[in-house]
């Protein structure tokens, strides 16, 4: 018989597995949960729930995505593919021997708390239900999996055919279709590159202004550029300076006929994208405001616009679901969920998640800094503020995102590079907070 486990991680994405290494590193024994019969989560092309289309690449440079305990290959391109960072993960999982930890094939159905203060994990698998006793949870299921269309439905009854971004797998399934994109995310931007060379017609819709920022500035990948100002400017001035360099290089929205950003530039996840600027400026994909109304297979935009469109992809975001879970505990959603550092829920001690959040850059790092977090306090090794100055933690981190942000998911909103360092003072402060009550006892 091996030890039993003291934790249960749900998931075996980024998040998951960033969770297995610390815990192992940690000392502390863990049994992980995962749906599918793999690991790697989203970047599993062809997986049950995974979002990945055949021209899927990072947004984000490997410098500033890779695992620091596991960097990328040296001769790797700057923008991977999906194949290569499901190959990473893999390799990541072998290396550390994480996957004897792993129960691929079960799908966790219901995680509650007991009197004692332990938890209880049921999932369902290949051979029936499993249920486990945990002293703690950690939730790294991911937040791309349940697709989001627009509520309310727009005015007018569609008849094209309907796709949300995460049905789309590759280029044939526009093929001679005139076909309406609608988002400006980054799977938008890519959906709409692929339709630009197959389709008969590319529309993109976007409602609201986003800043489109190439790959490379000044020779580099653009995101190193905003790293190295990280270091030694508040996000204000960062965005002053970002803002001018792309009114240099890229120019404005305008000239492309999008939309003007309302928000400054690292106050919403910037959309990272080399192709989509080109091919509005060779008429390959036409910008179009927000949608009015449907007529059958017309669609009327918010200038007055009409076009015949057979295929409308939605590129519209995804709902965070975590069913789970008692609902008592997640208050008004996942998505709303008051949390200490983003990690530790501050009224159900034990339960923890890693990767619930949107970050400005790469989410690989954070979530290997999360996963450090949750093993130390597992370990002892680092101790919680009492729950009054968590609650108060999280208040004035909700208000500073709000200001920033703006309604749209404040509660999951980090800066990449400040909440990085964040993370690390945090580790530092909760250590010595530990040594203090272990002197005190």
């Amino acid at each position: 018989m091996g030890t039993p486990p003291r934790v249960a991680v749900v998931g075996a994405g980024a998040a998951g597995l960033a969770t297995l290494k610390a815990l192992a590193d940690a000392g502390v024994p863990a049994v992980c949960f995962e749906a599918t019969d793999t690991v790697g989560g989203l970047w599993v092309y062809g997986s049950p729930d995974s979002p990945a289309y055949r021209t899927l690449h990072l947004n984000t440079s490997k410098s500033r995505t890779e695992f620091a305990d596991h960097p990328m290959p040296a001769h790797w391109p700057d923008y991977p593919d999906h194949e290569l960072v499901a190959g990473y993960l893999h390799d990541y999982a072998h290396r550390f021997g994480l996957r004897d930890a792993v129960r691929t094939g079960h799908t966790v159905t219901a995680v509650t708390a007991g009197d004692d203060g332990r938890w209880t994990v049921r999932a369902t698998g290949p051979h029936g239900e499993v249920t486990v006793d945990v002293e703690a949870v950690v939730v790294a299921n991911g937040h791309n999996r349940v697709p989001r269309l627009p509520e309310p439905g727009y005015p007018g009854h569609c008849a094209a055919e309907q796709l949300h971004s995460h049905d789309y797998r590759g280029p044939e399934q526009l093929t001679g279709r005139r076909v309406l994109v609608v988002g400006g995310g980054n799977s938008a931007m890519d959906i709409a590159v692929d339709a630009s060379h197959t389709a008969r017609s590319t529309l993109l819709s976007l409602r609201r202004g986003v800043w489109v920022v190439p790959k490379y500035l000044l020779g580099r990948p653009s995101d190193t550029l905003n790293g190295a100002l990280a270091r030694r400017l508040p996000w204000r001035a960062r965005q002053r300076i970002s803002q001018a360099m792309l009114a240099a290089t890229v120019g404005p929205a305008a000239r492309y006929g999008l939309p003007t950003p309302t928000h400054g530039f690292l106050q919403d996840h910037p959309t990272l994208s080399d192709g989509l600027l080109s091919r509005l400026t060779h008429g390959a994909v036409q910008a179009r405001p927000g949608i009015a109304a449907f007529h059958d297979h017309r669609v009327e935009f918010t200038d007055g616009r009409v076009d015949d469109v057979d295929l409308v992809v939605w590129c519209t975001g995804y709902r965070v679901a975590i069913d789970f879970l008692d609902p008592a505990l997640l208050g008004a959603g996942a998505d709303t969920l008051a949390l200490y550092r983003h990690v530790f829920h501050p009224d159900a001690p034990g339960l923890t998640f890693v990767g619930l959040m949107q970050s400005t850059g790469a989410a690989f790092p954070l979530v290997e800094a999360q996963a450090r977090l949750v093993a130390a306090h597992l370990a002892g090794r680092y101790a919680l503020p009492d729950a009054a100055a968590q609650r108060a933690a999280c208040r004035a981190e909700l208000r500073a995102a709000t200001a920033r942000w703006g309604s749209r998911r404040p509660a999951m909103r980090v800066d990449f590079d400040t909440y990085l360092a964040e993370l690390g003072r945090e580790l530092t402060a909760g250590a010595r907070r530990a040594r203090a009550a272990g002197a005190a006892a």
